[in-house]
């Protein structure tokens, strides 16, 4: 009788759960006008310089290269997981009550986690790209082929997209007991917290989904990268600064993610009450603001091909606003 007592209150309990509360937010009075001025510059650059390298790919066909294929689908991703949290922070940043319906947070949830899994496999391809390309240079062509590339670039974005959406439905499946969120935005352990019995089933498939969008990239990258250092040590001086010219950047975007992503995960599975709350939500933000910036400076700055291509286009387009005034 206390069983079934126990199951219909947790029962009424759930259908009054329309949305979560975000705890994390501080009041910041009159200063949270200039951070929303803050964000949204941020948000803006992130777009111009995300966009201005798709255009510049995809428009020159001296650029129609694996490599260079592969780099606009990381820029792709970069638009995609800025705008699934910049415009939300934005409004949220203005609001005085910090509040998120059930099924936008699903979304934002979606967003985010295939955001991360997408940019993880793309880091993984593009690091094979270069093994093969360093360590078989001769074989490049015949390895690298077009229908190889489009398997490349769909093993990218579909097995993640499928992965969180495993995620998802088995989180909407879950009764909530609770609504109150210590973060500024969703994300799926703080969600099955707030389930009214012990989500077993949902930790495990997490946990292999992390297994299976972290630590299988992640091996794919540490192999070749030690191939790649294995050829660098045993070859001319002009492999070795080759590797260097192309790896750099990969390298830095691969530690610069990771760094970011740790983090987050180490906050959603321990107590991080200890750290400034400041310094916790600036470091939960890392992985989706300062990534989908570093990437074209890293790249854009770096590859010589693209640079010089994005100042011919920016100077034809001044040229072309000037000549209509």
């Amino acid at each position: 009788m206390i069983v079934l007592q126990t199951k219909t209150r947790m029962k009424m309990n759930s259908t009054q759960v329309f949305y979560f509360t975000l705890s994390a937010y501080i009041d910041t009075g009159s200063v949270k006008y200039f951070s929303f001025l803050i964000i949204l510059c941020l948000y803006v650059l992130i777009v111009g310089s995300n966009v201005l390298l798709i255009v510049v790919i995809c428009v020159n066909r001296s650029l129609h290269e694996p490599m260079y294929m592969f780099l606009c689908s990381l820029f792709v991703n970069e638009l995609y997981g800025s705008t699934s949290l910049f415009p939300f922070l934005l409004v949220q940043i203005l609001s005085d009550v910090h509040i998120i319906t059930v099924p936008l947070c699903f979304l934002q949830i979606f967003s985010v986690y295939t955001y991360g899994s997408v940019e993880f496999t793309n880091l993984a391809v593009m690091s094979y790209d270069r093994y093969v390309a360093i360590c078989h240079p001769l074989q490049y062509n015949s390895v690298m082929t077009s229908r190889k590339m489009v398997f490349l670039v769909s093993i990218t974005w579909l097995p993640p997209v499928f992965a969180v959406g495993g995620t998802i439905v088995l989180s909407s499946s879950l009764q909530f007991c609770g609504n109150v969120i210590n973060k500024i935005y969703c994300d799926n352990h703080s969600i099955i917290k707030q389930a009214c019995e012990e989500p077993r089933v949902n930790n495990i498939y997490e946990l292999f989904m992390t297994f299976l969008t972290v630590c299988v990239p992640g091996s794919v990258i540490l192999y070749t990268y030690m191939r790649i250092l294995k050829v660098c040590f045993s070859g001319s001086k002009q492999t070795r600064q080759k590797a260097v010219s192309t790896c750099t950047p990969h390298l830095a975007s691969v530690i610069n993610f990771s760094f970011g992503v740790s983090f987050e995960i180490l906050q959603s599975r321990f107590d991080m009450n200890n750290v400034p709350s400041m310094l916790r939500i600036f470091l939960s933000l890392y992985f989706l603001t300062c990534q989908p910036v570093f990437n074209p400076v890293l790249y854009g700055l770096n590859m010589s091909k693209i640079r010089s291509l994005c100042k011919k286009l920016v100077q034809n387009f001044s040229s072309f606003h000037k000549g209509l005034f």
